[in-house]
């Protein structure tokens, strides 16, 4: 599981949005797996919690990647 993650945050993509939460990061890659946030640190950190839940569930639902 650790090295999904790690190989996955060299592949994040962030731009800034017009929003409450402007800073806005994605991993292409694993769909649905994007998270906001009020500065760049924080969008990151979400977004590494995002990426992590997303390993779990697909984990569960016996989807390998």
């Amino acid at each position: 599981m650790q090295a999904v993650l790690e190989k996955a945050k060299y592949k994040i993509k962030y731009e800034i949005i017009d929003d409450e939460e402007p800073y806005y990061g994605e991993v292409p890659e694993l769909e649905g797996a994007w998270a906001t946030g009020k500065n760049l640190e924080e969008c990151h950190r979400n977004l590494e919690e995002v990426i992590n839940e997303w390993i779990i569930i697909k984990l569960r639902n016996g989807l390998y990647f």
